[in-house]
């Protein structure tokens, strides 16, 4: 049975916008020609692979596997290109690694610094996603490793603990709660709050917390980093979600105090995950190893 990396792409396409037309349209082929390819592969493997309606089609369970192979299949060949176009640029390999908002931003970049240091014909690409968009993009083959919260980890992927990873209120110091040791989430969502970026994982994954308490929280202000949230933070402008880490390098120089969320959620263990460590390409299981050992645990 062979397969055309065509025929792979077009499938994706085509399922990841539940059109025949607009898959062909994404990958450059005439609807004739997309409609033949997909009979094709059908035939070939001698099973439905789309189901067709008014609406569009949906990927059968016999579709939905292939879309997880081809995925793992097209992310190798990008991979191989970009690997190979990396020695054109004097570097001999290129980790893919994904993380959330607290890991990028308070652990990673001196542990990546360092390794990159110590490996320069390495390189790292690294993207911010919330941490169940980085569980999908693992078991996709999208990504080699992650630095994620386990709890959004399915079984199957493999994990080593890093560090503990609370999620606390911050409040300026004359607050009603700034003397409290903890409170209830509820407790807090209909208040001003100042927190990150929509488009930062973190934002998502307490504005989500929030919309299952009934609330939509209210944003006084939205800015990139924890340490312009802990400034907005003590001038009174509102409170914030961040984690501990975070928020207590922050109180070291900011008039802010720091409150435990009593929530489950907000209770996270980061861990690196991949598909399997063993499995992984040499330069990415070096960087497992070294975050392995600079882990703050």
């Amino acid at each position: 049975m062979r397969f055309d990396l065509v025929d792979l792409q077009l499938f994706v396409a085509v399922a990841e916008t539940r059109s025949i037309t607009n898959g062909a349209a994404k990958v450059h082929l005439a609807l004739a020609s997309a409609s033949a390819r997909i009979k094709g592969l059908e035939q070939a493997l001698g099973v439905s692979l789309l189901t067709r309606g008014r609406r569009g089609v949906e990927p059968t369970p016999a579709g939905e596997s292939l879309l997880d192979h081809a995925r793992v299949v097209l992310h190798n060949v990008e991979a191989m290109r970009g690997d190979l176009a990396a020695f054109a640029r004097g570097a001999k390999a290129t980790v893919r690694f994904l993380a959330n908002t607290s890991g990028l931003s308070e652990y990673l970049p001196k542990a990546l610094a360092a390794f990159l240091a110590a490996h320069p014909r390495i390189s790292i690409d690294v993207e911010e996603r919330e941490s169940a968009d980085i569980a999908r993009a693992i078991l996709t083959g999208v990504a080699d490793l992650g630095l994620a919260a386990e709890h959004a980890l399915a079984d199957n992927i493999e994990r080593i603990p890093f560090s503990e990873d609370r999620l606390v209120l911050v409040t300026a110091r004359d607050d009603e709660l700034a003397n409290r040791r903890q409170v209830d989430f509820s407790e807090v969502v209909e208040r001003e709050f100042v927190g990150l970026i929509s488009s930062i994982a973190l934002h998502t994954h307490v504005s989500g917390h929030a919309a299952r308490l009934g609330a939509r929280l209210r944003f006084r202000a939205r800015l990139n980093n924890f340490d312009a949230i802990g400034q907005m933070v003590a001038a009174g402008i509102g409170i914030g979600v961040m984690p501990e880490v975070a928020a207590k390098r922050c109180a070291r120089s900011m008039k802010i105090n720091v409150v435990r969320i009593r929530d489950g959620w907000a209770n996270r263990r980061l861990v690196i995950c991949a598909r399997s460590f063993r499995a992984l390409p040499k330069p990415a299981q070096q960087l497992a190893e070294h975050l392995r050992k600079s882990a703050p645990h």
